[in-house]
């Protein structure tokens, strides 16, 4: 018998550790909450690396669909289903209460980086993931074209100033306090694309949270601008059928006064009135199976 374990060892030497699945939990049952749910327990190349440990949302009855022992119903409980990746796919408001607890437990991917514009919450995230419980808070870069491109930039003090615009629909835009009122006040039959903020993106966040989650992102990488330096243009453009986002980052002038500058566009298909484009789920997917083994800090996935 001893004799057949030493073979049976022997056998095995050499063969790459055996990795046990990473638990994840989702925060947010809404559209994106779901085809993430949906992909962990249907895709069979995303469930050889990923199970499910729970699933929350602020209206319990919308789990209904989902086994009892993976809806959670207090979300002050999440430290008890063991998970290894946490995703905020529902509101702010979450990550500016729980983030900073999540991320003593587990790693945070946040879905709503927006949040992270409260000048007292971005203090508090990222004091929380470069502390020692080591866990990460990751950035899907979604829609934004070139994060590590950006960050990598910024972490060398070569990036000068980098400008995004978001072009919507007008339906697609949940705007709040002022912004909703100009919005509105546009006739019905504007065509063509109106200009309905231009400045810093940190104000912008307030006033449209879901919607301008790219531009937050965006803000994260280029960190060495900010919130308060990186600059911003919200667009409303009835003719349009996707949201089209358009990046402008320039570098530092050499000594011969040329710059480097490099600039994308991307036009991501959307019903009207849909706040997160078609290209945009699967992109969280993605990000989802890459949130891992970075350690602390905040990384783009």
């Amino acid at each position: 018998m001893a004799e057949r374990v030493c073979r049976i060892a022997a056998s095995l030497k050499g063969a790459p550790p055996i990795q046990r699945k990473r638990r994840v939990g989702v925060l947010g049952y809404g559209t994106i909450g779901q085809y993430l749910v949906r992909s962990i327990l249907t895709d069979a190349s995303v469930a050889q690396e990923l199970e499910l440990a729970f699933v929350w949302n602020r209206s319990p009855s919308k789990m209904a669909d989902l086994p009892k022992e993976v809806q959670l119903a207090n979300l002050s409980d999440f430290h008890t289903k063991g998970a290894d990746l946490i995703i905020e796919v529902a509101h702010p408001s979450i990550c500016e209460r729980f983030g900073a607890q999540i991320l003593n437990h587990a790693d945070l991917m946040i879905g709503s980086p927006a949040a992270m514009a409260s000048k007292s919450m971005e203090k508090i995230l990222k004091a929380a993931s470069n502390a020692a419980s080591g866990h990460g808070l990751y950035v899907p870069s979604g829609a934004l074209w070139g994060a590590t491109d950006i960050q990598k930039m910024a972490d060398r003090g070569l990036l000068a100033s980098l400008f995004i615009s978001m072009s919507f629909h007008p339906a697609s835009v949940k705007a709040l306090g002022s912004l909703k009122k100009k919005i509105d006040a546009l006739p019905l039959d504007t065509a063509g694309p109106v200009v309905v903020y231009a400045g810093p993106v940190r104000p912008l966040c307030a006033l449209a949270p879901n919607n301008v989650n790219t531009m937050a992102a965006a803000a994260l990488a280029a960190h060495t601008l900010g919130f308060d330096q990186v600059q911003a243009k919200l667009i409303v453009d009835s003719t349009l059928d996707a949201h089209v986002i358009t990046v402008n980052a320039i570098g530092h002038p050499r000594p011969s006064g040329q710059r480097f500058e490099v600039s994308s566009t991307r036009s991501n298909p959307a019903q009207h009135g849909a706040v997160t484009g078609s290209a945009t789920y699967v992109s969280f997917v993605s990000s989802m199976l890459r949130a891992r083994g970075k350690g602390k800090g905040i990384h783009f996935c």
